[in-house]
């Protein structure tokens, strides 16, 4: 029944705090991982090309993982895919030093490691989270998850940083590969099977199956429209987080700037996810993704327009940083929305796999046009024109200004 009315203001707390502090360590484990693209290279000698694209590939696994993890934690709830995704991300940091080969690290970091992060992502766990709160909880619930996501890349860029510095970036992976062995124990108040009733503000489907579902939403055109913005959110995300070393390298300076300026995006998405968690509870979730498109936009051609200096650096992270991964509550709160909440981890799920789409070309793509021309200046050219895009694709999409109150008010 609707087991998420039964939960205690301490249990609640204690749910969103365990899936918080496990994306902090999955997030954090997955977005430094362009912080050894320069040493993998100089170790292996398999160019800037072959390592992006063994990153682009970890970009869509970690993607393509969530929607299938999600259709197992939505039928035999989120405890064991959580376990699995542990000891895979584990496994395949572990065996990232101990492979040379462009197919060795393309199974490891591409499919190992980011499946295994994707077992323990957004979708999973708000997901398994949203099924047991009530409906007015649920956009703080994802907001504050997400700020754990964004706390991981604050605590770990700058660390291994320091690591890699110090011991080299075999000793840096095999310490990343152990932190997310403490995602195991994180599994246990998310365990248990998930509510049968699809109970929130979206529509009332309740007895519909997980195929009926997919087909009503592959046809409807206001989820697609999510899906071309997420794929524009990616784009930006896996481009900055795989080659901002490389862009920071290219204007002269020390890599200990990249390693500052990716932890200052991730203490600035804190504050961006929890306001748009606390937004998405009193203005319309599509306004509010049309808007960060349309800042990021602004940031971009203001960041090229000005002197590359170590302060043009850590100011665009810290603007950028605000609007990272604050997509990630009004997407999720509009994919409830519209279909309610037993599929949610299926269906925000999918909506990942566009992101990581578009995740795939911009770490793919930045290591072309850093190998072809020298530079990222040609992936920021698209960067706003996407941005421009995924604002506008966002202003058709329906959602309805119904308030949550009335549900029952119409079963009676």
């Amino acid at each position: 029944m609707n087991e998420h009315h039964e939960l205690s203001p301490r249990a609640s707390w204690l749910l969103i705090l365990a899936a918080s502090a496990t994306l902090m360590i999955t997030m954090g484990a997955r977005l430094t991982t362009g912080l050894f693209l320069s040493p993998i290279n100089t170790s292996t000698g398999l160019g800037i090309a072959t390592i992006s694209f063994a990153m682009a590939i970890g970009q869509f696994m970690w993607g393509a993982s969530q929607p299938l993890f999600g259709a197992v934690a939505d039928k035999y709830g989120a405890g064991r895919v959580l376990l699995l995704g542990a000891l895979m991300l584990a496994a395949g940091l572990a065996a990232t030093p101990f492979v040379s080969s462009e197919w060795g690290l393309v199974f490891t970091l591409g499919v190992l490691s980011a499946a295994g992060a994707g077992a323990g992502s957004f979708s999973i766990l708000i997901g398994a989270t949203a099924q047991r709160l009530p409906a007015a909880r649920r956009p703080f619930a994802s907001g504050f998850i997400n700020a754990g996501g964004s706390f991981g890349q604050f605590v770990f860029s700058p660390l291994m940083v320091a690591i890699i510095g110090a011991a080299g970036w075999v000793q840096a992976m095999l310490v990343m590969a152990a932190a997310t062995l403490a995602t195991i124990p994180l599994a246990w108040p998310l365990r248990g099977r998930p509510a049968t009733s699809n109970v929130g503000s979206g529509p009332l489907t309740a007895g519909i199956t997980l195929t009926e579902q997919l087909r009503q939403a592959l046809r409807d055109r206001s989820y697609l429209y999510l899906h071309a913005g997420f794929f524009t959110c990616g784009f930006h995300i896996a481009f900055l987080v795989t080659h901002l070393p490389g862009e920071v390298a290219l204007c002269g300076l020390p890599a200990g700037v990249s390693g500052r300026a990716l932890g200052l995006i991730g203490l600035f998405n804190i504050a961006g996810s929890l306001a748009a968690g606390a937004l998405a509870t009193r203005y319309r979730m599509k306004s509010l993704l049309a808007l960060i498109y349309a800042l990021r936009a602004v940031l971009i051609v203001a960041y090229l327009l000005v002197p590359k200096t170590a302060l043009t650096f850590y100011l665009f992270a810290g603007a950028l940083g605000f609007t990272w991964l604050a997509t990630v509550p009004p997407t999720a709160g509009l994919v409830g929305k519209l279909f309610g909440m037993r599929y949610l981890a299926t269906l925000f799920g999918l909506t990942l796999l566009s992101h990581q789409i578009g995740g795939f070309f911009g770490a793919w793509l930045g290591g072309l046009s850093y190998v072809h021309f020298g530079n990222y200046q040609w992936m920021w050219y698209a960067d706003i024109v996407l941005a421009l895009g995924a604002a506008l694709i966002n202003l058709p999409i329906r959602e309805a200004r119904v308030i949550p109150a009335a549900l029952p008010a119409a079963k009676a």
